[in-house]
């Protein structure tokens, strides 16, 4: 009995394992060759991330993410967050709810994600809640509150600055691993891959 039990637990181990490393990744790089899923700029990249919760526990985080660049093999993302009602602040990491996630997984290409510059973000306000000015510069904001910061033309296509490699991930990493590998400057001025800090992409739509 006692090797049957574990010539099963063996088993599902070995159809666990293939799934994992085998079927799953032939399934991604799939998906990634059509259209609706390509990695491209204005894709938006859904990621489920371990963090913590202020104590010593941590909890998962949804986020999505706008692709705003694609320069060689760097990638740069934007958070897509929602802005608070007028008279009604709030506090947040900009991860979303569960819920808020899934639902975004099948309605983000039917509603209005509308990219702000972040001068304009901050010009009035304290960049999470929605006010006059904002709702006069982008109108889609009377539709939905859903936005991104949108990258600067002045910031575009450069390498040097340090602040630059923020939210910059691999591309080559994102297509070959699944993974959100960011880009991050330790000493010196050359970008390096910071795998410790790697995430799972869970789905790219277009």
């Amino acid at each position: 009995m006692k090797k049957v039990l574990l010539i099963s637990i063996l088993v599902l181990l070995v159809i666990y394992a293939f799934r994992e490393i085998v079927y799953q990744p032939y399934l991604w790089k799939k998906a990634m060759l059509t259209p609706e899923h390509k990695l491209q700029i204005g894709s938006f990249l859904f990621s489920k991330q371990v963090g913590s919760n202020g104590s010593q526990s941590s909890e998962k985080k949804y986020f999505v993410f706008k692709v705003t660049e694609i320069n060689g093999d760097y990638v740069r993302l934007s958070v897509v967050r929602q802005l608070s009602e007028k008279g009604k602040p709030k506090s947040s990491d900009f991860s979303m709810t569960r819920e808020t996630y899934r639902s975004l997984k099948h309605t983000i290409n039917k509603i209005t994600v509308t990219g702000i510059l972040r001068e304009d973000l901050y010009k009035e306000g304290n960049g999470t809640t929605l006010n006059d000015y904002l709702i006069h510069k982008y109108s889609d904001l009377k539709r939905s509150r859903y936005y991104y910061e949108e990258l600067p033309k002045e910031e575009t296509n450069i390498n040097s600055p340090v602040n630059y490699f923020s939210l910059v991930y691999s591309k080559e990493k994102i297509i070959e691993k699944r993974k959100l590998i960011p880009y991050v400057i330790r000493e010196g001025q050359t970008p390096e891959l910071a795998k410790e800090l790697s995430e799972r992409v869970s789905l790219i739509l277009n």
